[in-house]
This record gives structure tokens, C-alpha cells and sequence, in this order.
């Protein structure tokens, strides 16, 4: 199966495409931007799309569905809908943090593989996951000190753009955690190889946006019930 990938949903615009039974992706580009999704994108993907073998190859399409800017994502969205649309292939959403958790889940690590991404004035989106890849808190918007207890003891992995925020409140709680990957948009080759082994019926291309949860958690446990979204 050949896919196009899509992530515009953080400071970055990314697309790719991979073919399920080649191991190295076929065209792959990454232009690191805060602004000017829109404009950048479109030439982007035709140069992305004719060097791994033109639109009528593409068999599915896999777009990033957030969390990250609002506009940001309804750009991928809308493109990776449109595409989709126009070459009859099913469409799957990826998490924006779970690619960027995804690389690290695969290590061993006797802790906690925490993803966050700064959401601004002193919170993160973030999500959490076990040595056997298990969820321990599902995606939420919080503040970083609430994002700390929600995770537990440690010791902590943490990626992703909201990582030295956590840090911080980690080293003032005195709880072990270590940054191993603090880059701000996600692996569009990962984006990719996650949007392979998605379920369309279970992994919809609709916009995850996130609040912050209802009730603040009342300990440090990691599996915690889950916020509104």
C-alpha cells in the first residue's frame, strides 16, 4: 500500500509518502515554519507526491489531527480530505503526540514515556505511556504542574516540545525524568508509518482538540480518569 502523510498541525509542514512493503520512505519533506501553513503546502505535496510516483498512486492518506494550532490543523485536514476525496482512499487521523511518543515507546525504559507539547502560558498537551506501550493518561490540556503528578513517581521520558517544561517540574519535585527528544513537530516518516497501521473505522480524520480537564487529579497515579476533549 502506498500513503501520503500530512502534518501541518505544529510549527512545521511535513509530508511524506511510504509504500507498506519498501522499508525507507519514498519522498519525504519538512519545512520548520510557525506561520504560512497554507501557502507552503500545496507546492510542497506536489513535490513531495511526484517524486514518490504522482496523486494516482497514493492507495490511503494519513493526516495529523492534533493537538496543536487550530489552524494548523483544519490545513491538513482539509487538504488530506480533499485529496482523499478526489482519489477515492480512505483518509486515517494521527495524534500528534503519539508520533511523537511513538519512536521511544519502542525502547526499553523501566518508566514512563511522557509526550507533551507547550500549549502556552505554562500548559501542555499530553499523553503517557507504559514500558509495554500501554496508556497511562490519555491525551489532556493541563498545567504542567498538574501534567507532573498526573504521571506519577518516574522515572520519566519525556519528548516533544512541552518536555522542558515538564523537566522543570520534575527537577523541583525531585522526580527522575530526562528529556530524549524536545523537537517541536513530530517524524513525518512516523506520522506516516502510523497512519499504515491505523483502522480507518477507528481512527478518524476529525480535529482532537483538547481542554483542559473538569476536575483536577486528586493524586500522583498515573492512570487517571480521562479529560474531555
Amino acid at each position: 500500500m502506498k500513503l501520503l502523510a500530512i502534518d501541518t498541525a505544529l510549527p512545521a509542514v511535513s509530508a511524506c509518502v511510504i509504500d507498506s512493503d519498501i522499508a525507507a520512505p519514498l519522498s519525504c519533506e519538512s519545512a520548520p515554519m510557525e506561520r504560512g501553513h497554507a501557502e507552503a503546502l500545496l507546492p510542497l505535496l506536489e513535490r513531495v507526491v511526484a517524486a514518490g510516483g504522482g496523486f494516482a498512486s497514493i492507495e490511503r492518506v494519513a493526516v495529523t489531527v492534533g493537538p496543536g494550532s487550530f489552524t494548523g490543523i483544519r490545513i491538513g485536514l482539509a487538504a488530506g480530505q480533499a485529496i482523499a476525496l478526489a482519489l477515492r482512499a480512505p483518509i486515517v487521523g494521527v495524534s500528534t503526540l503519539a508520533a511523537l511518543a511513538a519512536p521511544h515507546i519502542l525502547e526499553p525504559f523501566d518508566g514512563v514515556v511522557a509526550a507533551a507539547i507547550d500549549a502556552r502560558h505554562g500548559q501542555v498537551y499530553v499523553t503517557a505511556y507504559g514500558p509495554d506501550g500501554r496508556t497511562l493518561l490519555t491525551p489532556r490540556r493541563v498545567g504542567a504542574h498538574e501534567a507532573l503528578r498526573a504521571l506519577g513517581d518516574g522515572p520519566l521520558k519525556l519528548v516533544g516540545s512541552g518536555a522542558p517544561l515538564l523537566a522543570a517540574e520534575a527537577r523541583a519535585s525531585g522526580v527522575a525524568a530526562e528529556i530524549a527528544d524536545a523537537r517541536a513537530a513530530p517524524d513525518i516518516a512516523l506520522v506516516a508509518r502510523l497512519g499504515l497501521a491505523a483502522n480507518p473505522d477507528t481512527a478518524p480524520a476529525r480535529p482532537l482538540y483538547l481542554k483542559a480537564p473538569d476536575a483536577k487529579p486528586q493524586g500522583r497515579a498515573a492512570a487517571e480518569a480521562p479529560a474531555g476533549a
